[in-house]
């Protein structure tokens, strides 16, 4: 078995990764780390987590840990890992970053995320972790960049169009909605409970940080540079992500030849559901669970398609995604500590 530590011990992102690794035959936790509340128990924060967790929270020496553990799993704010995974590197520690720290290049994160960004060396060792679509750099890598939430949601459904030359690249329009959890645990207006129930708020309209890192990756599967026009809601619910795609078709289709197209490019793929004609994907058919589920629609009259993805944020969107990331890396299967039936109601 391998021994874990997981920084940033007390976000949402940690503590669903503790939910999950909980099941795991292959991993366990023995260390987690939180500068801001080292020496306290984690249930004094999460009381759901009494008698489940009892080892206190540590201060980070890198050092130690290097010496202590096998997988590290870096669940911080964005400018956190990239000054952190350089000290793993030229060891057999493998790094699993939730953060955006090594999603794109120099110029982009400084631009988009507004801090200093990781160093070129290790830009250059990290592999991006969309699980389902990179697996077999994923199987070779030492550091993984966990992909984003929307990214994992839009591209899951994007990638196979785009590769397939099935859609044109240009006009590609994506409506997005997350629950408040997508937010993190800190407070602000925007999730404030009398701002958030009973309202739906489109934010960060052009500047989301998580705009170029699906043109990057949708751009790998094509000729073109591609550029999306992409729209971010906060609607009232704690968990869950959904992307709603349109885009101009290049291919003359029918929604019955494009699911089958669908099928046919996830084949083997265990946490990718393509749904039957007429059915489309909901934030509560997947809550809790790694999968994305994605429907889609070809409107003949204008010869273009609406394809939605749903996925859980918290899960296939941070937590999940990296867990599927390590047991690539480690040769197990690939469902391990993750064959949960998504929670419904």
């Amino acid at each position: 078995m391998k021994k874990a530590a997981i920084i940033g011990g007390t976000g949402y992102g940690a503590i669903e990764l503790i939910r999950l690794l909980q099941s795991h035959k292959e991993i366990e936790i023995t260390k987690i780390i939180s500068q801001s509340q080292a020496g306290e128990e984690l249930a004094a924060t999460y009381p759901h987590l009494t008698n489940i967790i009892t080892e206190e929270m540590v201060s980070l020496n890198t050092e130690e840990l290097e010496k202590e553990i096998d997988i590290l799993f870096l669940a911080t704010p964005a400018g956190v890992a990239k000054d952190i995974i350089p000290s793993f590197q030229d060891t057999a520690v493998q790094c699993i970053d939730l953060s955006g720290d090594f999603r794109l290049n120099q110029e982009e994160y400084s631009k988009w995320y507004g801090k200093e960004p990781a160093s070129a060396v290790v830009l250059e060792k990290a592999v991006f972790g969309l699980s389902d679509i990179f697996t077999e750099e994923i199987k070779s890598a030492s550091i993984i960049s966990n992909p984003g939430c929307f990214p994992t949601a839009a591209l899951s459904a994007l990638i196979p169009l785009i590769d397939g030359g099935k859609i044109q690249t240009e006009g590609i329009r994506i409506d997005a909605k997350t629950g408040i959890s997508g937010a993190g645990k800190g407070l602000s207006e925007k999730t404030h409970f009398s701002s958030a129930n009973e309202n739906v708020v489109p934010y960060k309209i052009g500047q989301h940080q998580h705009i170029p890192e699906i043109e990057r990756y949708a751009s790998k599967f094509t000729d073109k540079d591609v550029k999306i026009s992409f729209t971010t809601h906060l609607i009232p619910m704690t968990r869950g992500l959904l992307c709603t795609i349109y885009a101009d078709m290049k291919t003359q289709e029918t929604t019955a030849s494009i699911l089958e197209y669908l099928q046919e490019y996830y084949q083997g793929k265990s946490f990718i559901r393509v749904l039957p004609e007429g059915h489309f994907p909901t934030t509560k058919g997947v809550t809790g669970s790694n999968y994305c589920d994605i429907g889609a629609y070809v409107d003949e009259r204008t010869n273009s398609i609406v394809i939605a993805s749903a996925i859980d944020n918290l899960v296939k969107g941070a937590a999940g995604q990296a867990i599927h990331n390590a047991n690539l890396m480690n040769g197990w299967e690939e469902t391990m500590g993750l064959e949960f039936i998504p929670v419904f109601p």
